[in-house]
């Protein structure tokens, strides 16, 4: 069973919540996958409540597609109305029997939100049962601005959706919209000569070391005892519980030594992307980290013996986003193994393992599950663990961040 999340954003960039991506796959189920409501039914049933919606959700709200047929099947009651949002598709006619369904769902306490708005007379019915409209950026603009008057008057959220460039962002900041949903924040601000500030600089440092084939820790004891910070969260990480040891590690140099070489690389990735992070949004160091850990997950699951790698392939792939620079320059500057430079650039062959994983992770990031099963079979990894991967990578990321 395969869902995703995609994060919707309030006008302050935080996240307010995630839609749920899903679809059956014949390879896991007995569906062939041409069924919506079977999938969206199977996954409600099982994989959510397997999964659990406080992991997938972190207590934000969950928008969940409803297609006609699903709106008549009871499932839906099994999910808590007070995080679940049902998101009516596109498709659904009015007519008598789906307002009458769509009513009996909000007087349980759900919320209901239209998909891909469009306007019309026939609409007024869901309209005014309606706490959410979702409406595409690509809407003209002053079709969207009579939208926003109208509904906003009547008390219902608007929610612009497909933003992916940082002026639709803005555009629609402006409009008056509330809520945004899209890949307009992992895309950075374009700015030519812009320089990385000397903090996230020593951090990119920090990074290029450990990540070279040979450790110099001379070189990186030096360079974390120059930042009380990094000096202070080492010596916390290496005494802490998790790796019970019995006596106390007071030095820089010794508390690297007992991390080991993968255990440095790990730990210096994440401890730095607070500080390159500094002023963009908290879900960009967990999406940041979960791509890291489900790379990493799906490397071991391969057998091929690449998991540190992948690792940091997903980890690095959102270092554009958080310096607001092109990934190219801050790749160049990082001067990356080949290998993860390679696949960063996408100039790496399809055949390539790291690339087959990090294009894997974005495919299903954008819910492409036949796209996932084609390059799970590639890897020779069944496709159930890459679900498995997913959900565990989640909470990993959470702990780590709070970390």
């Amino acid at each position: 069973m395969f869902v995703a999340r995609q994060p919707v954003f309030d006008r302050n960039l935080k996240v307010w919540g995630y839609e749920l991506l899903f679809r059956s796959s014949a390879t896991q189920t007995n569906f062939d996958g041409t069924d919506a409501s079977t999938a969206t039914t199977q996954v409600v049933s099982n994989s959510m409540l397997s999964i659990g919606l406080d992991k997938m959700l972190r207590g934000k709200q969950g928008l969940i597609n409803f297609g006609r047929d699903m709106l008549f099947r009871d499932c839906y009651s099994v999910l808590p109305n007070k995080c679940t949002i049902i998101e009516l598709t596109e498709d659904i006619e009015p007519d008598r029997e789906v307002v009458a369904a769509v009513r009996a769902m909000r007087a349980q306490g759900y919320r209901i939100a239209l998909d891909d708005f469009q306007p019309g007379t026939k609409m007024e019915p869901f309209i005014e049962l309606a706490h959410l409209i979702k409406v595409e950026i690509g809407t003209p603009k002053a079709q969207q601005e009579a939208m926003l008057k109208e509904f906003r008057g009547r008390g219902i959220k608007m929610l612009s959706e497909k933003v992916e460039t940082d002026a639709e962002y803005r555009w629609a900041l402006r409009a008056g919209y509330e809520y945004f949903q899209g890949y307009f924040f992992a895309r950075p601000v374009i700015i030519a000569g812009k320089q990385i500030p000397a903090n996230k600089l020593q951090c990119l440092q920090l990074m290029q070391e450990a990540i070279r084939p040979e450790l110099d820790f001379t070189r990186l004891t030096a360079l974390v005892s120059q930042d009380v910070s990094f000096s202070y969260k080492l010596l916390r990480y290496a005494n802490s519980a998790h790796f019970g040891r019995q006596a106390q590690i007071q030095s820089i140099r010794r508390a690297l030594v007992a991390l080991g070489e993968c255990g440095i690389r790990k730990w210096i990735a994440i401890a730095a992307l607070p500080v390159i992070a500094e002023g963009k949004p908290a879900e960009l160091i967990t999406q940041s980290l979960v791509r890291g850990r489900f790379c990493e997950l799906l490397g071991r699951a391969s057998g091929r013996g690449v998991e540190d790698e992948a690792f940091l392939v997903g980890l690095f792939s959102m270092l554009g986003a958080l310096l607001d620079r092109p990934l190219e320059d801050t790749l160049t500057e990082m001067s990356l193994a080949p290998a993860l430079d390679a696949v960063l650039r996408g100039q790496a062959s399809e055949e390539n393992v790291l690339n087959m994983i990090y294009t894997l992770v974005q495919r299903y990031e954008m819910a492409d599950w036949d796209e996932v099963e084609r390059l799970a079979g590639h890897l020779g990894t069944a496709p159930e663990l890459v679900g498995e991967a997913y959900r565990d990578a989640l909470p990993w990321a959470d702990e780590a961040a709070r970390s």
